[in-house]
């Protein structure tokens, strides 16, 4: 009799360890799916590519080895400790680690494609007198007299904090073509604001 109770309590768990492998499975070949998709983007023909300041290459390579050499092994081992512990269904910190993973291994395949399409521009070899990608522009409000300075850059570097703006941002999208003496109009969400661009450079 005591065998068979053993038996019964068994059973509920070899299912959930069965449902926990095909999981496994699962996610594996998703991975498998996800990695086959990002090498035919980066072999495949027409692919978007998008500017991006040597600066802002190298932060994104340097996130995605931190993320390939660092953090993969640190989350591999999370999960080896957690598993463990014994039964995964009630296994917190399993549950955690394996999400941890799935958004590090999301980020990794984003990182790869960025890395793959970026057009690194060497700014300080770009020359002119009109404000293109790259340029670092001097403007006056015309309102507040206040002086701003920014760079515009790619989309994945930009950072209004740090003086670089958005090459698609409504600041950068109406500086684009403009020089020094011209005047630009700006429709932002707290109104209109007019700016004169004092200065220009490629740095």
């Amino acid at each position: 009799m005591c065998r068979g109770r053993i038996g019964l309590h068994k059973a509920p768990r070899a299912i959930r360890a069965s449902r926990e492998v095909r999981r496994a499975r699962q996610t594996a070949g998703a991975a498998r799916f996800l990695k086959r998709a990002g090498a035919g983007r980066r072999k495949g023909l027409g692919m978007e590519k998008f500017p991006m300041t040597p600066r802002g290459f190298e932060k994104l390579k340097e996130e995605l080895r931190w993320r390939q050499q660092s953090e993969r092994p640190r989350i591999i081992e999370a999960i080896a400790e957690a598993r463990a512990h014994g039964d995964l269904s009630e296994n917190a910190e399993y549950h955690a680690a394996k999400e941890a993973q799935s958004l590090n291994e999301g980020r990794i395949n984003e990182l790869e494609d960025l890395v793959a399409r970026a057009e690194v521009i060497d700014v300080s070899k770009l020359t002119g007198d009109r404000i293109k990608f790259g340029a670092t522009v001097t403007m006056i409000d015309e309102d507040t007299e206040e002086e701003k300075i920014y760079q515009i850059v790619g989309d994945q570097e930009a950072d209004v904090k740090e003086g670089r703006i958005s090459i698609s941002s409504l600041i950068a999208r109406a500086l684009i073509g403009k020089g020094e003496g011209d005047t630009i109009e700006v429709n932002a969400p707290g109104g209109s604001r007019s700016y004169e661009i004092i200065a220009l450079k490629f740095v």
